[in-house]
């Protein structure tokens, strides 16, 4: 998994940061959690990614 997945998580993250907001903006409580949600996912989404990533630094580090 690479960059192209963090940025995807990211996308991802800003996407329910702008559902968040416009739920609130209209007092549309669904689309307002929608975008906590999807804000919830990502973010555990991209601590996977800093798992594989922290697991494969460990695995580099025995190489040497």
């Amino acid at each position: 998994m690479g960059a192209d997945d963090k940025i995807s998580n990211k996308a991802e993250e800003l996407k329910g940061k702008a559902k968040e907001g416009m739920g609130r903006a209209t007092d549309d409580e669904r689309l307002e959690a929608e975008g906590r949600a999807d804000q919830s996912e990502s973010k555990v989404k991209q601590a996977g990614e800093k798992v594989k990533d922290a697991a494969r630094n460990v695995k580099d580090a025995f190489k040497r």
